[in-house]
């Protein structure tokens, strides 16, 4: 039996083309486009505690949520109060205006891998769960040292189909086939009401739920999973000349695709920025436990969400590819 902090097991996904994207859910799904993937290996499951600990021990790696702040990145803001931390979830009382989510999530401080909810918590009993509370460069760092690396989009989207390109879920049409709960979401009323998946509230240990028609656990729901891919605000059809060039010319490329002091990928990484920020922003796949249908129906193959690069959450955690 494999040891539980080793790296995890790997299923091998042949090359193939496959419809990606959705025009049924949200704009940023859209537009639906045959594409195309070369054959890759893909973790079964997403990396969990006990790896990302056997990580962090032989290489004494400190993670983003663990490191100082720096106060001109902050400013006007007392440097007492900068403390290392990372994004937790915080149900309220009772319903509220669900345009604002700054009313369920909070500033950890001591937030990190090993404290997911802050400077009192622990993953403790919880080794076989996704690690969270990493940001992207924590989760490339892990790839590396396993000898792998992230994802892209189109990857994960082809592995979360399972074989069954098209359908609305990973495992079909219905939601609950048979009446059975298939992926880890939030169960009640979000965001201050949840029974709990299969009696999980928050992250479930992997492998909980059933697998795919690939082998692949919580492709779908969970936690949420970087890939390499910068966010756009719609599908571009392919990746070389169906590119918008208008809007890789306003980052300093010309027509032919000479970007002088930046490349076509920092091009792209300038436009994946939310306004007003300079941080990047990568796509997120695969919907989390926090993914509820009034919300954030976003527990599909299709479903993709923006995230900035330097983000660590109670809800976002990755898988390797290879």
């Amino acid at each position: 039996m494999t040891a539980p902090e080793a790296p995890t097991e790997m299923v091998r996904l042949e090359a193939g083309s496959f419809p990606m994207g959705s025009d049924a859910f949200y704009p940023e799904e859209g537009p639906v486009h045959e594409r195309v993937v070369d054959a890759f290996e893909l973790d079964v499951h997403p990396v969990t505690n006990a790896q990302y600990a056997a990580f962090v021990a032989e290489t004494g790696y400190v993670t983003m949520a663990e490191r100082p702040l720096d106060p001109s990145a902050f400013p006007g803001v007392d440097p007492a109060e900068l403390v290392p931390g990372g994004l937790v979830f915080v149900p309220t009382r009772g319903t509220v205006d669900l345009r604002d989510w700054r009313q369920w999530w909070a500033w950890g401080a001591g937030a990190s891998w090993a404290r997911p909810f802050g400077a009192g918590s622990s993953i403790e009993g919880r080794e076989d769960h996704p690690v969270v509370q990493v940001a992207l460069e924590d989760a490339e760092a892990y790839a590396a040292w396993a000898g792998k690396r992230l994802p892209t989009e189109a990857e994960l989207e082809y592995a979360a189909q399972g074989g069954m390109p098209g359908t609305t879920y990973a495992w079909g049409e219905e939601l609950r086939p048979g009446g059975r709960l298939m992926a880890n979401t939030w169960q009640g009323s979000f965001p201050w009401h949840n029974t709990g998946a299969e009696g999980w509230v928050g992250t479930s240990p992997v492998g909980t739920f059933p697998a795919n028609g690939y082998g692949l656990f919580d492709c779908i729901g969970n936690v949420w999973e970087w890939t390499t891919d910068f966010y756009t605000e719609r599908h571009a059809p392919a990746e070389s000349a169906q590119q918008p060039l208008d809007l890789l010319a306003t980052n300093g490329c010309d027509d032919n695709c000479r970007c002088g002091p930046t490349s076509r990928d920092e091009a792209r990484a300038v436009a994946s920025a939310e306004p007003g920020s300079t941080i990047p922003r990568r796509v997120l796949k695969g919907g989390s436990h926090l993914c509820a249908p009034e919300y954030c129906l976003r527990y599909r193959p299709a479903a993709r969400s923006p995230q900035a690069d330097d983000t660590a959450t109670t809800h976002i955690g990755f898988r390797c590819a290879r």
